[in-house]
């Protein structure tokens, strides 16, 4: 009756993954992706933007070794070196996608598809009919309509810049903002960070908001908060940005890491009667099902959780549903989250606010510290600890860290908080020492 079971347009992560376990159900499956398969994730996101952390670290960590004996020559920097390997590794992971759905049976696209009806895709000059289609098309940058705004970049652009600046402005106050202001700082440039809030990161916890702030501020990265940028003109060298306080910055660069929106415009959505939010987001059920009962939407075109590996969960779990007789719905109880920002975030639970609002008694532990390596380094910097515990069941509800490995180290506990853990529970646990980690079961005072 239809060309195919399951077609899905996105070829990212969620895209990826409900179209391979799909086909290993044994439904027929096409996925159309028109730029590049591992979405923003493996291309302009999640991955090089690690790698580009990873370079940035370097800095402190040549300076740090002079503390430990070290005598460290001359060093220098190529930013076109760091392009160029990166750009060999997406492609490597490119072709790892690739063989992912090539293996399993899917039949790839190349090329933009949009929705015909509930049931027809339109692919250049083709249209295929399927049972089920699923929209994982996920979000694209935005940059405000102020005077001169052709002249920033996003994140994407970042990417791919031909030369490194030695000042850069990032607008923005989340995740994208304070990775990027790390990694251009950590490889040498001049930054500043306008934020339009009075403090970064909504969302996290206000503890974790204010440590990240002080460390940022003490590695010489300029912090202006409650600032908006108005208009940006061309300069003969760089660009000078005016803020709404009449203050004006000069720099070679400046990014826009405010939003991203959903990635749904012109895809036939509305036609076909699926409801779209105000922001452009396609509204789901519980089992990404959208208001047309066979048009499915997993990821960042969704208004849920943006995060890599709940996309991939999302697009899983529609596999299960409509494929494997065995209807199931992502968990988004204590997903745990980082920010690699320099130095780290990671998250798992509920803030100290959060809990406070739903549980009537909460005891908060924390614990802020010079690690051990900084005792010979020098270097002025200290990680924060703070766990959020429900003093009626001694369950742990949160737990929040500033520090380096921050998200290696919260992974281990978002696995306790699934399974319940309780505070008496985290204190007879034995630390391993000395790491940072131990912090986390020897914590005893509340604050």
């Amino acid at each position: 009756m239809y060309d195919f079971d399951l077609f899905t347009i996105g070829g990212g992560s969620g895209g990826v993954r409900a179209s391979r376990m799909a086909a290993q159900y044994g439904a027929k499956v096409a996925l159309a992706e028109e730029r590049y398969l591992g979405g923003t994730c493996v291309n302009v996101g999640c991955i090089p933007k690690k790698l580009f952390v990873y370079a940035s670290e370097f800095s402190e960590a040549f300076a740090d070794s002079a503390g430990f004996g070290w005598t460290v020559g001359e060093r220098g920097f190529d930013w076109s070196t760091l392009l160029a390997n990166k750009d060999r590794e997406i492609a490597r992971l490119n072709g790892v996608y690739e063989k992912i759905l090539v293996d399993n049976g899917v039949r790839i696209l190349r090329a933009r598809a949009t929705i015909a009806d509930a049931h027809t895709v339109v692919v250049g000059s083709q249209r295929y009919t399927a049972r089920h289609i699923l929209i994982a098309t996920g979000g694209w940058p935005a940059i405000p309509p102020i005077p001169g705004g052709e002249l920033a970049i996003t994140s994407n652009e970042a990417f791919f810049l031909s030369q490194f600046p030695s000042r850069a402005i990032v607008v923005g106050g989340g995740y994208i903002a304070l990775e990027f202001a790390g990694i251009f700082h950590g490889l040498g440039a001049k930054v500043s960070v306008v934020h339009r809030g009075d403090m970064l990161l909504r969302g996290f916890d206000d503890d974790v908001r204010r440590a990240l702030a002080l460390e940022m501020g003490k590695r010489g990265i300029e912090l202006r908060f409650n600032r908006t940028v108005e208009r940006i003109e061309k300069l003969p060298r760089g660009i000078r940005a005016t803020l709404n306080d009449g203050a004006a910055l000069e720099a070679d660069l400046i990014m826009f890491a405010t939003g991203r929106t959903p990635n749904t415009r012109d895809l036939g959505l509305e036609q076909a009667g699926v409801k779209l939010d105000h922001e452009g987001a396609v509204a789901v059920d519980s089992y990404s099902c959208s208001s047309v009962p066979n048009i499915y939407a997993v990821g960042d075109c969704t208004d849920r959780m943006q995060l890599t590996p709940v996309a991939i969960a999302e697009g899983h779990a529609v596999a299960e549903t409509l494929f494997h007789a065995n209807p199931k719905t992502p968990d988004y109880e204590n997903v745990p989250t980082a920010v690699f920002s320099q130095p780290n975030i990671g998250a798992v639970g509920l803030t100290e606010a959060e809990a406070r609002e739903r549980y009537r008694a909460v005891d908060v532990y924390k614990s802020s510290f010079r690690p051990l390596k900084h005792t010979l380094s020098g270097r002025d910097e200290h990680s924060f600890m703070k766990l959020v515990v429900d003093r009626e069941t001694d369950r742990v509800l949160g737990c929040h860290m500033v520090g380096t490995d921050a998200g290696e180290i919260i992974q281990g506990l978002a696995v306790a908080l699934k399974c319940g853990a309780t505070k008496a529970q985290f204190d007879a646990t034995i630390g391993i020492h000395p790491t940072a980690a131990e912090e986390f079961v020897t914590m005893r005072n509340r604050s």
